[in-house]
């Protein structure tokens, strides 16, 4: 990869501050999103929990 201009940089940093300065408040919409669809729905009908593979020992080597 080729390295980064002076201007690059610049750019890239605006960016991560904003993304930095926008991470609260980005958590806050998600936190509430969160706690408004557990009041509009508690309980998830569709919700089908994963289903666990048994967990097989691996063969054992002849000696």
């Amino acid at each position: 990869m080729t390295p980064l201009t002076p201007e690059q940089r610049r750019t890239r940093a605006r960016v991560e501050t904003l993304i930095r300065l926008a991470a609260p408040g980005l958590d806050l919409v998600l936190a509430f999103g969160d706690r408004l669809s557990r009041l509009v729905e508690p309980e998830d009908h569709e919700y089908y929990p994963p289903r666990e593979a048994p967990i097989k020992s691996p063969p054992a080597r002849p000696r």
